[in-house]
């Protein structure tokens, strides 16, 4: 029985306003070219300077993940060749990361350092085209240990980290446009001694993380059990075949001939009162492990409809701003439905007003009383969040539309229609089921709508047998 073992490797762009050794703007998606300067075009002579953002970004994301701070920091040169690295080598931390240890869903990690981007390559037609806009911009880059030893443990990692950099907001972290980019390192052998590595790159969708980690594995087995050697390499997936291709041969530290930056001065991070613990602390907004925690345990509601309000910052908010008001378990229970189920498409910061909540309030209200049925719900909150309809509106569609829920008075109605359709009648007592739904539908006809569904065919069943 062979046994994986997985690290992960994650960079993440930092979305400070200037990159991270230079004053040009951090936009790396503007048009080609134009965010750019003698610095990061590497010309001779210049020299960088350190965004002290970047670094408060990375302390933030090692506080909030219970990593340890490093006293003493420093920079170092990263040697090697490529033509969107225009200085011949990359400004990146070896010997002393920012931070060391720490944890994200249960995965413990090894370190978080900052480094710069490289320009961005186009490969089209045979040339290659580079964009320097993303030459030093800032980059986070966070190292796991081996301890993860499925697929879709390594693909929940990384949907954990991504949504604690844009809590923390420093990162947006889309890795559709590469702002997160996801590597894997894969062995698998028989005991509790690691295989022979091989890194899988090109990794940009939680989807891509788990199925290259999954074809990896199998790929290294099926290896073994022919009797041959894994070789260390890089590799890549290749999205279209679901296969991962070789790349070339996987670098070791000594490759890079690491060095420190002569032209970037030491910190003594303890010495920087910003970059407190204690200050970097009182700046950590809520972590979504613990708003996941509390949106369960205060509104009772599921792990699933807590994960779903915790990833969308703006639902969660609106929900929550709406079920302080509510009085009721279940007319909270029922506006997380609502919430989630039926507007998570259209709201919007505009609807965090008093008139809008009161309006939802009072819809909540009614359904919950049985007043008017879930779909009428829907329809109403959707005119109120267009603002086609407001407070006196709803309350006075719902005075005039309330569904009739008295079995006194809808058992006259299932009298009238037993006494005028005999052959229905006749149809369902011979076992046809579709007539119970056409008589139904005709005790709807006659309160124009508004009986209850359920109770009228709970008291036409009753009548018919």
């Amino acid at each position: 029985m062979y046994k994986a073992t997985i690290g992960m490797e994650v960079h993440a762009e930092l979305n400070t306003k200037s990159k991270v050794f230079c004053r040009c703007k951090n936009s790396p998606e503007d048009e080609p070219n134009t965010n750019i300067c003698p610095v990061c075009l590497a010309h001779p002579g210049v020299l960088p300077v350190l965004n002290k953002e970047a670094i408060k970004s990375v302390l933030k994301i090692g506080v909030a993940v219970g990593g340890k701070l490093a006293d003493f920091t420093e920079f170092d040169r990263k040697n090697y060749f490529y033509p969107d690295l225009p200085k011949g080598y990359q400004i990146s931390q070896y010997k002393y990361p920012l931070v060391s240890g720490g944890e994200i869903a249960g995965v413990k990690l090894t370190r978080i350092h900052l480094e710069e981007d490289t320009a961005k390559s186009t490969h089209k037609d045979g040339d290659t085209l580079v964009d320097f806009n993303r030459s030093g911009a800032p980059l986070m880059e966070l190292v796991t240990e081996p301890v993860i030893h499925k697929a879709q443990d390594a693909a929940f990692f990384a949907k954990e980290l991504q949504l604690l950099l844009r809590t923390l907001k420093v990162s947006d972290a889309n890795m559709e446009r590469g702002q997160m980019r996801v590597e894997a390192n894969i062995s698998v052998s028989k005991d509790d001694k690691l295989g022979t590595k091989v890194e899988v790159k090109n990794l940009n969708s939680f989807k891509s993380v788990e199925k290259a980690i999954e074809y990896e594995i199998k790929r290294q087995i099926e290896i073994l059990e022919n009797g041959e050697e894994v070789k260390q390499e890089t590799r890549g997936w290749d999205e279209v075949k679901q296969v991962t291709f070789s790349q070339r041969a996987k670098e070791e530290a000594a490759d890079y001939r690491y060095f420190p930056e002569p032209d970037l001065t030491k910190l003594k991070i303890s010495e920087i009162p910003e970059f407190s613990i204690e200050k970097l602390k009182d700046e950590l907004p809520e972590l979504p492990w613990d708003k996941r925690e509390r949106l369960q345990k205060q509104y009772k509601l599921s792990a699933d409809y807590a994960s779903i309000l915790v990833s969308n910052e703006l639902l969660g908010d609106f929900f929550e701003d709406v079920a302080n008001l509510a009085t009721t378990e279940k007319q909270i229970k029922y506006l997380a439905n609502l919430i989630i189920n039926d507007l998570s498409n259209s709201i919007e910061k505009e609807h965090f007003k008093s008139e809008i909540i009161a309006s939802l309030l009072v819809i909540s209200d009614a359904v919950v009383a049985g007043k008017i049925s879930s779909n009428r719900g829907v329809e109403l909150a959707d005119s109120v969040l267009s603002f086609k309809l407001d407070k006196p509106g709803v309350e006075k569609f719902i005075e005039q539309n309330s569904q009739i829920t008295d079995e006194n008075t809808l058992k006259s109605v299932v009298d009238e229609i037993l006494t005028e359709f005999p052959d229905t009648v006749a149809e369902y007592k011979a076992g046809k089921e579709k007539a119970l739904m056409f008589l139904v539908g005709k005790g709807m006809q006659k309160t124009s709508g508004k009986a209850d569904p359920s109770i009228l065919q709970k008291l036409l069943k009753q009548s018919l047998s």
